[in-house]
């Protein structure tokens, strides 16, 4: 039988938009300003995203590769509070929506369906993000950075965004672009359409509904097909 589609649930970054080398750079800028000798290249930076969220990536760099110094949690923390603002600063001018996520949104927002976020960044990158877009539908729900115990790929921050929208994760659809949000999204019983990114790898993406290079020339008309037949999802326990 065929699902009829009431929400779609975007990530934030390589999904919205491509913001992880600026996110790179705000590490490394805060790294030195901190007189910390770290600077993180494009391939370990891809590596490090395998572990989503800042903090974490700060720490499991240090566990991880012997990185010194070691850092305590407070140091950690504030360490990322500073990685933050620099971010927020870089974002506007300098990232624009990935290809067809404008037209989309619209599109969804124009045929009533609810808009959210699901996201393992913290709530001032996505609303510098969302400032730095332009006009954009508003989204019903911001599920963001540290108001769940798990990040991704633990499904916590979709099972928040589904209860906050008061929906069924079968009537939703989750736009992710790498594996950890894949699996995040499928451990909250959605089926997630994967948007290759340039950091998101290449796959597999196994489970994906569809895995498209962006958005762009696929309308909510597509995509509705292809929710209407998804397979239903198994929801972790």
């Amino acid at each position: 039988m065929a699902k009829t589609l009431a929400a779609l649930i975007f990530d934030v970054d390589g999904t919205l938009a491509e913001t992880e080398e600026l996110h790179r750079a705000a590490f490394n800028d805060a790294f030195a300003a901190a007189g910390i000798p770290w600077s993180w290249d494009r391939p370990l930076y891809a590596r490090l995203l395998e572990v989503t969220g800042g903090k974490e990536r700060i720490r499991h760099y240090i566990e991880g590769h012997g990185a010194a110094p070691a850092l305590d949690a407070e140091t950690i923390a504030a360490l990322h509070r500073d990685k933050t603002a620099r971010y927020t600063a870089m974002v506007e001018g300098h990232v624009e929506l990935r290809p067809g996520v404008a037209d989309l949104l619209r599109e969804a927002h124009a045929a009533g369906l609810r808009l959210a976020i699901a996201t393992t960044t913290s709530r001032p990158n996505v609303d510098a993000l969302l400032a730095a877009a332009g006009p954009l539908p508003a989204f019903d729900v911001i599920a963001a950075g540290d108001e769940v115990r798990a990040k991704k790929p633990a499904p916590d921050i979709y099972v928040s965004a589904l209860e906050r929208l008061g929906l069924a994760a079968d009537s939703c659809l989750a736009i992710e672009d790498t594996l950890n949000g894949l699996r995040s999204a499928q451990g909250a019983g959605l089926a997630c359409l994967l948007t290759k990114s340039f950091y998101g790898g290449d796959g597999p993406f196994p489970g994906a509904l569809q895995v498209v290079d962006h958005l762009d020339g696929i309308g909510l008309e597509q995509v509705q097909a292809w929710f209407a037949h998804a397979e239903p999802m198994q929801v972790a326990k």
